[in-house]
């Protein structure tokens, strides 16, 4: 499913047109950016958590050549499922 295939699942299931169900969308994906942004966390009972995890810097290695290469660090963005959720999906 894409992002316009998810705009009309949600108009269709709210009632909303779509460019309500549009901005609806649009609303969620930015308050969860930002508050990922801000290395905050999102908990949903039932659906599941969106949280940021750091990643320590390391050394790899470029396969092509062999060369070690540096990868810094970083913060990455990460989704635990809810027991609702995997229940969903499993059953």
């Amino acid at each position: 499913m894409n992002k316009n295939e998810l705009v009309s699942a949600v108009a269709e299931k709210a009632g909303l047109t779509k460019a309500d169900a549009a901005s609806a969308v649009d609303a969620v994906f930015d308050v969860v950016q930002a508050e990922l942004k801000k290395k905050g966390d999102i908990r949903l009972a039932g659906f599941g958590s969106f949280t940021v995890s750091h990643r320590a810097a390391t050394k790899g290695r470029n396969p092509s050549t062999g060369a070690e290469v540096n990868i810094p660090a970083r913060n990455v963005p990460k989704f635990t499922p809810g027991k609702g959720l995997k229940d969903a999906v499993n059953g």
